[in-house]
């Protein structure tokens, strides 16, 4: 499939959308749960206490998770960094962040290198690999660096992708790191709007980066032919 069924796609829209309500329904059932069930993980002020008294331990755990999440989970990477924001603050939660998923795509790079396209068919469900095959090779570094830095793009898969690709690894961990660090420092700015009671910033900041993502997604055309004219 081309990078122009990869944007165009009535059923990748509906199925965006989809997964879209059903994120926005998962969250919602489990604050209604927290809420019910462990209220205490409401207190900011108590969770940060209760962190810190781990040490570096939690910063390791934390980190060891944003890795995970790159290469086994799916969950997006700003989820985790907005509940690195909320326990660490937003420059240690960034900090935080941008390690684990720079380390877990590298790994993930690596494995892909390594191993082979088998591999990497075996630990990405096929329709998403179809999607969104050939579509790095296609754009090179603009395109590698598009799918980053717009956030909910499935820029994880792509990491695996990358690494069937001729990209360099001192490149790709370039690109990576530098496309997702917008995205992490809102994320991680609003876990900490959340924890300090500012609430108001939190949800500005959040919105704020879905528009940017829609946005960018009704000028995906712009940006793709931009892409390839570079």
């Amino acid at each position: 499939m081309t990078e122009m069924n990869v944007f165009t796609s009535k059923r990748n829209r509906r199925l965006a959308l989809l997964a879209a309500a059903g994120f926005a329904v998962g969250v919602v059932g489990a604050y209604l749960l927290i809420r019910a069930y462990a209220p205490f993980l409401f207190d900011a002020a108590a969770m940060r206490e209760w962190v810190g008294q781990f040490g570096a331990f939690a910063p390791l755990v934390f980190i060891t998770a944003q890795v995970a999440q790159v290469i086994v989970a799916p969950v997006p990477g700003q989820v985790t960094a907005l509940v690195g924001g909320y326990l660490f603050g937003p420059v240690a939660g960034t900090a935080y962040s941008m390690v684990g998923v720079t380390v877990g795509s590298a790994i993930a790079f690596l494995v892909a290198q390594r191993y082979g396209r088998p591999v990497v068919e075996r630990m990405i469900d096929e329709s998403l690999l179809d999607r969104f095959d050939g579509f790095v090779e296609t754009l090179g570094v603009p395109g590698l660096f598009l799918f980053v830095v717009i956030p909910g793009l499935p820029d994880d898969v792509i990491c695996f992708l990358a690494g069937l690709a001729h990209f360099r690894l001192v490149v790709f961990v370039s690109v990576m790191f530098i496309g997702r660090l917008p995205a992490y420092v809102v994320t991680n700015f609003a876990g900490d709007g959340l924890a300090t009671g500012n609430a108001l910033e939190a949800i500005v900041l959040v919105a704020a980066l879905v528009v940017f993502s829609l946005y960018a997604y009704r000028k995906r055309d712009e940006i793709r032919q931009y892409t390839r004219g570079m």
